[in-house]
């Protein structure tokens, strides 16, 4: 389902945190949300995923304005994976993925074996099924964020919004995680994530957008918006952007201020 979030507004008492933001995202895109912090990244998703009331604008899915549905209805639409998620105490694997079907649960639908079948795919396709009856608490954080990101999947949910799914994990579950994301995609889901490595956005993203506070300074393909101009309006620093070979993707090499670089040709000198 297409995403088409028009003229919002979202902020907090005396803080106006999102400011007349615009997407149109089709089904089984990538974008990639980047800025600095406290530009309104994570204040996007969740006025996006009906946990935060806009002040004003609109925020659809296949036609379907968030806000006007019950919340059960719109989980049915959009997940949301947080930031710092919080799961009870000693959960299993597969008692986790199982809370990904709570929206299609109810008073005359009770556990059936279509969820159970959701939740075994959601398994296998993140990686996690042998894991399925060890406690999440006790895996490793790149098995961890593969698990929560089963559980989303298990919500059977068209769009899914991921807030910095590749915090505090090392490189290769960082490109684990984000290579599950394109498959994902790749299934015709919608999924809007919060990056900070901008590196990584342009890499594994179709469309990028930038934001500085609160606003979209810059939206498009990676390879058309990033650029030394882009990296110095979001972080205030100059870059160089080379071209990985292959496939050309945009790579930002920051450049040393003067301090760093004379401190630099001080020790190359001295050595």
């Amino acid at each position: 389902m297409e995403l088409l979030v028009e003229d919002l507004h979202a902020g907090y008492p005396g803080h106006r945190a999102v400011s007349g933001v615009d997407l149109s995202v089709a089904a089984g895109t990538v974008v990639a949300i980047v800025g600095p912090n406290g530009c309104g990244k994570s204040t996007l998703l969740r006025s996006i995923a009906r946990l935060h009331r806009p002040e004003s604008g609109r925020v659809a899915v296949g036609g379907a304005d968030i806000w006007g549905l019950k919340p059960r209805q719109a989980a049915h639409r959009v997940g949301l994976l947080p930031q710092n998620p919080q799961a009870p105490e000693a959960v299993t694997v597969s008692g986790l993925v199982r809370y990904g079907r709570h929206p299609h649960q109810g008073l005359f639908r009770q556990w059936s074996r279509e969820d159970e079948r959701v939740c075994r795919e959601a398994l296998t396709a993140t990686g996690v099924l042998s894991l399925a009856d060890r406690r999440l608490d006790r895996l490793s954080g790149g098995q961890r964020q593969r698990c929560w990101v089963a559980m989303v999947i298990a919500q059977e949910a068209p769009v899914m919004l991921l807030d910095e799914p590749t915090s505090a994990l090392d490189l290769g579950h960082a490109v684990e995680v984000l290579g599950l994301v394109r498959r994902v995609a790749a299934g015709g889901r919608t999924v809007v994530m919060v990056l900070h490595d901008l590196a990584s956005a342009a890499r594994y993203a179709d469309v990028l957008v930038a934001m500085r506070a609160g606003r979209v300074i810059a939206s498009g393909p990676p390879r058309e918006v990033v650029d030394a101009a882009l990296v110095r309006a979001l972080y205030d620093v100059d870059a160089d952007i080379l071209r990985a070979p292959g496939d050309g993707t945009p790579v930002v090499v920051p450049r040393p201020t003067d301090g760093e670089a004379a401190t630099t040709a001080a020790a190359v000198a001295s050595g």
